[in-house]
């Protein structure tokens, strides 16, 4: 039902506004809000990318990665998030695009890998193709994707004991 719903919403090659499903609306935007709770809440938290006085501020990604990585074990979501195993946009001879899997560094903590599917299923649904893939009109697969990585949000905030911020519980 979904994915019919789902492949109605593109005509000739082309996603329409107005026939996406209201599920997929708000899965999207639930996704996007809690994504952007979490990295305002490292950034509250003093995990910055800069570091300098007059640098912009962004998210530091890298600095909760390693500051979290020995006590982070992988949940039933994570390792449901690498078993999807998200692809990425990338691009093809002739300047075609395509996609191919995430590629996980092996030396990398579990902690990492997971930062980096989480951020490459908010890239695809954020800028990424809506075309070409095996994968890119089944909406249930992008439900799944979407909630996994919200679920991974959840237990994110709580490694960093930083849920109040996240969830603005003041």
């Amino acid at each position: 039902m979904i994915q019919a719903q789902f492949a109605a919403s593109y005509q000739g090659g082309f996603m329409r506004k107005e026939n996406i499903s209201a599920e997929i609306t708000e899965q999207a935007f639930d996704f996007f809000y809690w994504f952007s709770r979490f990295e305002f809440s490292l950034k509250e938290n003093g995990y910055l990318k800069y570091k300098n006085p007059g640098n912009r501020a962004e998210p530091g990604w890298d600095d909760f990665v390693q500051n979290h990585s020995d006590k982070y074990s992988l949940s039933q979501s994570a390792t449901a998030l690498i078993e999807q195993s998200p692809e990425q946009q990338i691009v093809l001879p002739g300047r075609e695009l395509g996609w191919r899997p995430v590629k996980l560094d092996e030396d990398k903590s579990d902690l990492a890998r997971v930062v980096r599917l989480l951020k490459t299923v908010r890239n695809n649904l954020f800028h990424g193709g809506k075309h070409g893939g095996a994968n890119w009109d089944n909406p249930a697969r992008t439900i799944h994707l979407i909630l996994l990585s919200k679920a991974i949000l959840d237990e994110f905030a709580a490694l960093g004991d930083f849920e109040a911020d996240y969830k603005r519980i003041y």
